[in-house]
């Protein structure tokens, strides 16, 4: 089991998206961030005091793999805490921060024809893996990810370097002002009878496709899910 570990930390980069989505870029202030692909954080705003306990705070997925010195989030305001997060936060800013937690790609799986489906900031944890060396270990993985336009595609120069890394990796961009939304049908129909199913993203989305998959014979250690919200 990982050993959770508190850091000082400071935003070093926001860059803002727009339609209030950002991207954190986070440097330590002390030891160097230890984590594997596919983990978790859990971010307070304010300042750790022991006596008494841990702050409230959220959990976001690390986007960065565990070769670059600093970690990346990307999150969407949805509520009280990140609307604070995008009002409050400015480069140079301090935040509190404890890691790792989670075990997405720990856990035994295919790693041939491997299925990531990935609804908008969904993508995050399968980039910390697919920009780690060990993304090589894959063969022919496949993408889907569901974007609401071509604009909201933040994620570019990682997939480049995905695919320098494991040229192999197939990747479907599912646009919806387009495409409609991701279609569990329709992946499920081009897939072989061994694959495992990653899937991240809104939880009604992981809800409803692992609901699909099981009713339709998919065992459930086929079956991985980035939920912990």
């Amino acid at each position: 089991m990982a050993i959770i570990k508190k850091y000082q930390t400071e935003i070093s980069q926001i860059i803002d998206h727009g339609d209030e989505v950002y991207t954190l870029e986070i440097k330590s202030l002390g030891r160097k961030f230890k984590f594997t692909p596919g983990q978790f954080l859990h971010l307070a705003l304010d300042e750790y005091d022991p006596s008494e306990g841990w702050p409230e705070s959220r959990c976001f997925s690390m986007q960065s793999s565990p070769g670059y010195e600093k970690l990346k989030i990307t999150y969407s305001v949805k509520g009280d805490y990140t609307k604070r997060m995008a009002s409050e936060l400015r480069r140079g800013s301090t935040v509190q921060i404890k890691l790792p937690y989670g075990d997405l790609f720990d856990q035994q799986h295919n790693k041939e024809r491997t299925i990531f489906i990935a609804g908008g900031t969904g993508i995050t944890p399968y980039l910390s893996l697919f920009n780690d060396d060990t993304f090589s270990e894959y063969s022919n993985p496949i993408l889907y990810l569901g974007l609401k336009s071509d604009k909201h595609n933040f994620y570019k120069e990682e997939l480049e370097k995905a695919n320098q890394i494991n040229p192999s990796l197939k990747i479907n961009y599912v646009i919806q002002n387009v495409q409609g939304v991701l279609n569990i049908e329709e992946i499920f129909s081009n897939c072989f009878e061994n694959n495992a199913f990653f899937i991240s993203g809104p939880p009604i989305m992981i809800k409803n496709f692992k609901e699909y998959l099981l009713n339709n014979g998919v065992d459930e250690t086929r079956i991985l899910t980035d939920d912990w919200e």
